[in-house]
């Protein structure tokens, strides 16, 4: 703990140089996820800087996520969940709405998608087959009225076949952009003709490529798809967005 926390000069914000160390030892893993920090007293005689300092790098710790403060017990590092990054970009993409974000993550879905069916061809198991299968029949059995029902069943499908990839990395950033997803797919199953059955048939043609293991008819099933969508937005939604 000595070499963590040093005392420090005085030539810049106290508050900034305490808060900086302690993030770099967050970052560099010798202060590791759950661990109780020294109390401030403590923390004040280690850094020889006052406890109005102190308090203002914690308080900016705590909320920025790094730190947790629990009352009548102390401070401890924060354990970062997969949720909480997702949670971060959700807001983000929310607050970023617009004709612009909708295009460019057509371009990352039209990028990745294919992709992901390909590696979730190559390490799917018998229950990401199981709970695919399910999707697909949760999005026919759909009250053709209930649109929010349809768009909420058919991300829970790409998600999911997310998830059969195995790599959390992929949930992590295409999670957040599903969330966006029922904006559109919501104006569309409700005014475009015939593309919930197109969206239907495409992920039977995805599931059966993805539980024969065939990673190339994978990745061509999923890039007509997304094509598709794009071009669904270029004819229908592009002004509806603006």
């Amino acid at each position: 703990m000595d070499e963590i926390f040093s005392k420090i000069g005085t030539t810049q914000t106290l508050s900034q140089k305490i808060e900086r160390k302690i993030e770099e030892a967050i970052r560099q893993k010798k202060l590791v996820q759950g661990v109780k920090l020294p109390s401030e007293k403590e923390l004040c005689e280690l850094f020889g800087v006052s406890r109005t300092a102190l308090r203002e790098a914690l308080r900016r710790l705590n909320a920025r996520g790094l730190i947790e403060i629990r009352k009548g017990s102390g401070m401890y590092v924060s354990e970062i969940k997969i949720e909480d990054a997702i949670k971060s970009l959700n807001l983000y993409y929310d607050l970023s709405f617009d004709s612009n974000l909708i295009s460019q993550i057509i371009e990352v879905r039209r990028i990745f998608e294919p992709e992901i069916s390909r590696l979730a061809a190559r390490n799917r198991t018998d229950e990401d087959i199981k709970i695919l299968t399910e999707n697909i029949a949760d999005l026919e059995r759909c009250d053709p009225d209930n649109t929010q029902q349809e768009v909420d069943t058919i991300n829970r499908f790409h998600m999911n076949l997310a998830k059969a990839t195995g790599n959390p990395i992929i949930i992590i950033s295409l999670e957040p952009i599903y969330s966006l997803l029922p904006r559109m797919r919501n104006f569309i199953y409700a005014n475009v003709e015939g593309e919930k059955e197109f969206t239907m048939n495409a992920q039977r043609n995805i599931l059966a490529a993805v539980e024969a293991k065939d990673e190339e008819r994978a990745y061509l099933e999923t890039e007509k798809l997304v094509i598709r969508n794009h071009e669904v937005y270029e004819r229908y939604l592009k002004k509806v967005f603006k």
